[in-house]
């Protein structure tokens, strides 16, 4: 039996396979943040497609947060519901799903460099990088208002029903910028040493696992490394997923890079694996692993010889709603299919 197409429990979740159709920003939503037939379309194609777990493009828990003005969102109770109906749809099919509670921070409204309808905010008054705008370092008063954002998109979430809750603190954005020492520089709490950088995120967690019921898990995106010598390392982010363990996360999903722009010295398949290997070995909880992982043989390698315990499977899955189905039979494993679709099943 392909270990890929075994189910994985977290909590009180089961995932009916070990396939992860991670979060991609589609940038279709109104100005409104609310979500369209078009993401019902896209999102439910891939329930029926076979995978696990979809965890949701970057939701913004409040407007100045957005990657773009067409992102969706979380902060108004008017698009609970456009939601829910999406997350119902994909229950129909088999998938669980998590929405990816997300604040862009310095790298808000990104296609504009930080030009939007809101000013841009961050740790520390420093800017994304040459030509973008410049942010709004954080007041202790205005860092309680985002920690109460998130808490309230994740009540929001819990009403739209769904499965997990992804925290975004990985690829540059607000929490991950104050976990980074390349965009932290503040002299407080929230500053200097990596306790003080992670405690932000640490308050979020916090405050959404307040609100969010404890069989339901949630997971956070880190990004592992910022590959720059003075930013963020592997024995950075262990320590901190560690921290998050104990503080009731449930999964790492193990990204890379975003605080500059610094590209890794090398890509291909599977170039982000190590990672997720290395944060589920050492900190003792289970990991995503991300990154050019195209290929059935590929995801299957990993989750059977527990380099991680789920593959996220991305841009493959943009080309292919039904690659989870049509992995089952390149790695000759017996699926369910939709019924609807038994005819174009291939031949053993």
């Amino acid at each position: 039996m392909a270990f890929l197409f075994t189910p994985f429990t977290v909590q009180g979740l089961t995932l009916r396979n070990r396939i992860v159709m991670p979060p991609m920003a589609m940038w279709s939503a109104g100005d409104d943040g609310l979500a369209t037939d078009w993401h019902l379309a896209h999102y439910a194609a891939r329930a029926m497609g076979g995978v696990g777990l979809i965890i949701q493009e970057a939701t913004a828990v409040e407007p100045r947060g957005r990657i773009s003005v067409n992102d969706l969102g979380l902060w108004d109770d008017a698009q609970v519901e456009p939601l829910a109906r999406i997350v119902r749809l994909c229950h129909q099919q088999g998938a669980a799903v998590a929405p990816q509670l997300a604040h862009a921070g310095r790298k808000a409204f990104s296609p504009n460099k930080g030009a939007g309808p809101q000013t841009i905010i961050a740790p520390s008054a420093m800017p994304a990088d040459e030509g973008w705008e410049m942010p709004e370092a954080l007041s202790l008063e205005q860092i309680r208002e985002v920690v109460e954002a998130f808490r309230a998109a994740a009540q929001r979430a819990r009403q739209a029903g769904y499965d997990a809750l992804e925290v975004h603190a990985a690829h540059g954005y607000l929490l991950h910028e104050f976990l980074s020492p390349l965009a932290n520089q503040r002299g407080d709490s929230y500053g200097g040493s990596l306790e003080n950088r992670a405690r932000l995120l640490l308050e979020v967690v916090d405050a959404l696992r307040a609100v969010w019921p404890a069989e339901r898990p949630i997971l956070v995106r880190l990004s592992a490394t910022d590959w720059s010598p003075k930013g963020l390392t592997l024995e950075d982010t262990i320590q901190v997923s560690r921290w998050l363990r104990d503080r009731g996360v449930d999964v790492i999903d193990c990204s890379t890079g975003g605080i500059l722009p610094c590209p890794p010295p090398r890509t291909g398949p599977g170039y982000q694996v190590s990672f997720a290997t290395e944060v589920r070995r050492r900190a003792a909880i289970p990991t995503i692993a991300v990154g050019l992982i195209t290929t059935p043989e590929l995801a299957e390698d990993i989750v059977s010889n527990e380099r991680a315990d789920l593959v996220a499977v991305g841009r493959a899955m943009l080309s292919d709603p039904h690659w989870a189905l049509h992995a089952a039979a390149a790695l000759r494993q017996e699926v369910p299919w939709p019924e609807q679709y038994e005819s174009a099943r291939p031949l053993a």
